[in-house]
């Protein structure tokens, strides 16, 4: 990939084995928003090293039915948005690690979801979500639901905690609303140790003001967004993925100072993963 080619591109991940059709759709949509091209990417693992078995004839049929499934990639990409530039890649590697280096030259990487459980995220050879968000330089977006575009009028849901990942994430949530020319729900989640927090209580108004201050830059960049805050208390994980039930996709940021920290991709955005019934999008700090 030439220089010039560099973060100009949306990398997507294509599935050999299982159909990633709204991946596929949902980064042909952003790269006509965007105006930028899309590499669409298979990733086939070496052959077992063993002294017994031949891996080759596994590994060339593995090599032609990612090929094919890169054929179809491209096929249904042109037939969604036929003005979009794209070009296909067979890589040799473990798609994780083949992934996370193409998100180091990509503006952005788009990942469908096999809902794998928490155990078989970490131990799969397959696994993308998990080790791509947490190794990506560029927001990752997880589609392993459609969004929703029948709502009216049309939102993202962004989740803000104050800390640095976080005004990345409002940042591209802002972005992206305006692109879309949508709502854009800003939620903060208070998780008190012993009390709830009431609508009444001193604490609740300066989330709500934290929240509105913490929006008010980037509102007045993008003064056509339509813009609502929430402060809500409970679970984060719970009540963003709640909010975000029927958006079009929800933001978080990652690898932050603060609410969304934890683990190795943030507690909030694995649970997200996991939970959003909508594409997820995780921005790292800027």
């Amino acid at each position: 990939m030439s220089t010039t080619q560099e973060h100009r591109e949306i990398v997507v991940g294509v599935d050999p084995v299982r159909e990633g059709r709204l991946a596929l759709a949902w980064a042909a949509d952003e790269a006509h928003r965007r105006g930028l091209a899309l590499r669409l990417v298979v990733a086939v693992p070496p052959p077992h090293d063993t002294r017994h078995v031949d891996g080759a004839p596994r590994h060339q049929a593995l090599v032609r039915k990612g090929e094919d499934a890169l054929r179809a990639a491209v096929d249904l990409v042109g037939d969604r948005q036929p003005d979009v530039r794209v070009g296909a890649e067979s890589a040799d590697g473990f798609p994780a690690a083949v992934m996370a280096d193409m998100a180091r030259r990509a503006s952005m990487v788009v990942l469908g979801s096999r809902r794998l459980s928490r155990t078989e995220e970490f131990l799969s050879a397959g696994s993308l979500v998990v080790p791509v968000t947490a190794r990506a330089r560029c927001p990752v977006v997880v589609v392993g639901d459609a969004e929703h575009v029948t709502q009216d009028p049309a939102y993202l849901v962004v989740g803000v905690d104050g800390s640095e990942s976080s005004r990345s994430a409002l940042a591209f949530a802002f972005e992206e609303a305006d692109l879309r020319r949508c709502d854009l729900r800003a939620v903060a989640v208070w998780q008190p140790p012993v009390f709830t927090l009431r609508a009444g209580d001193a604490l609740f108004h300066a989330e709500r003001r934290l929240l509105a201050e913490a929006t008010a830059g980037w509102a007045e960049k993008h003064p056509d967004v339509r813009l609502t805050h929430e402060v809500l208390t409970g679970s984060p994980v719970e009540l963003l993925a709640e909010a975000a039930e029927h958006a079009l996709a929800v933001v978080v940021g990652r690898r932050g100072r603060g609410g969304y920290t934890g683990m190795r991709v943030g507690s909030v955005v694995h649970g997200l993963l996991h939970r959003a019934h909508c594409p997820v999008i995780t921005v790292p700090t800027r």
